[in-house]
This record gives C-alpha cells, sequence and structure tokens, in this order.
C-alpha cells in the first residue's frame, strides 16, 4: 500500500509539472501565424512536432485536406484557400495533448481569418503503468469530461464503469485493472471521443 501511495503521489506531481506547461503555453497569443499575398496563404505553425495531424475542414467537420508533419519545430506551408467553394472554413492542429484551430471564412475568392476565435481544446492524457490506470484532463472553461471502462468479457467489451467529471479545471482519475485483463477506455470532451485499449 505504502508504494501505490509513493508511485501517486510521484504521479501527482509529474501531472501537476505538465499541466503547468500547458497552462504556460496556452496564454501563448497565437500558435499560428497568417501571411497573405495575391498567390496564397502562407500558414506558420510553431513548436510543432513529427506526426501531428494538420487539417482543413468545413464546419460540418468534413475533412478537405490532411497532412502529418514531417518535422519537429516550425511548419511552414503555402495554401491557395481561395479555390475554395464560398464557406466558413478552419485549420486544425491535432498535437499529443492539445487540439488547435483556427476559423478562416471565404468569400467570393477572398479570404478571411478571425484570430479572435482561435480555439485550443485540452485533450484528456491516458497513461497506464502496474495495473493502475491515469486519466488527466486540463479544462480550462470547465468542460465535463465523461470516462467509460469498458472489460474484455466472453469475447466482448462490456462497460465495467461510467462517470462524468465537472466543474474542475484538472480533471484526475485513477482505476486499478484486473492483471491479465483487456480494456478499453472511452473519453469524451469538447464534443470529441478518444478512445485507448490496455492490455494487461
Amino acid at each position: 500500500m505504502k508504494n501505490v501511495i509513493k508511485t501517486f503521489k510521484k504521479n501527482l506531481l509529474l501531472v501537476a509539472m505538465m499541466f503547468t506547461v500547458i497552462v504556460g503555453n496556452a496564454t501563448e497569443i497565437s500558435s499560428f501565424k497568417i501571411e497573405k499575398d495575391l498567390k496564397g496563404t502562407a500558414l506558420t505553425i510553431d513548436n510543432v512536432k513529427e506526426g501531428d495531424l494538420l487539417s482543413i475542414k468545413n464546419y460540418k467537420g468534413i475533412t478537405l485536406y490532411k497532412e502529418f508533419i514531417q518535422s519537429s519545430g516550425t511548419y511552414t506551408k503555402g495554401f491557395d484557400l481561395t479555390e475554395l467553394p464560398d464557406g466558413n472554413y478552419f485549420f486544425e492542429v491535432d498535437k499529443d495533448l492539445e487540439i488547435n484551430t483556427i476559423p478562416f471564412t471565404v468569400t467570393g475568392k477572398k479570404v478571411v481569418f478571425d484570430k479572435n476565435k482561435e480555439v485550443v481544446i485540452f485533450k484528456p492524457h491516458v497513461r497506464e503503468k502496474d495495473n493502475l490506470v491515469y486519466i488527466t484532463k486540463f479544462s480550462p472553461n470547465l468542460e465535463p469530461l465523461k470516462i467509460r471502462v469498458y472489460g474484455d468479457y466472453d469475447g466482448g467489451f462490456h462497460l465495467v464503469h461510467s462517470e462524468k467529471i465537472e466543474g474542475v479545471q484538472i480533471a484526475k482519475k485513477i482505476f486499478k485493472l484486473r492483471e491479465g485483463g483487456n480494456y478499453k477506455i472511452v473519453l469524451n470532451s469538447n464534443n470529441k471521443e478518444y478512445t485507448k485499449f490496455i492490455n494487461n
């Protein structure tokens, strides 16, 4: 029991440090830079990692363009957004712990970005160690987090736990899993769903 408490305290410290870094980065005015000229729009994104996903989506959620970023650091690329039909769109960068979006509107070959409507959504983080699962989520606007844990019994996944965490900026939850079991954890927040499979 002492080892579990000691491990919990260490992990709580790591979580606190991780969220300090996230909150510190959240105060940046923008991680996007937009430059426009007659030939198109140049998009620059700071602090990307190899494997981050850049997408252009319309407001129905349909992905019109996607690209996995090839190298860490600063990403720059030109786009001719005037070829899009008139309407509302957004760039989305899906990172390890957050999703950044910046909306833009195309009207009559004119592209307008609204930096005031940029959004950063913090994703839930799931980590497993020694049959314990640690779930954390930073919610600066007190967004609720719904947690569902499914166990693999009799050849299929069955719900073994469900709860909703509301009204907190930092949601934290620890689950003890049965050794040798297979689990599926489904997390819902900010109108997005995240799934993690754990095999003990």
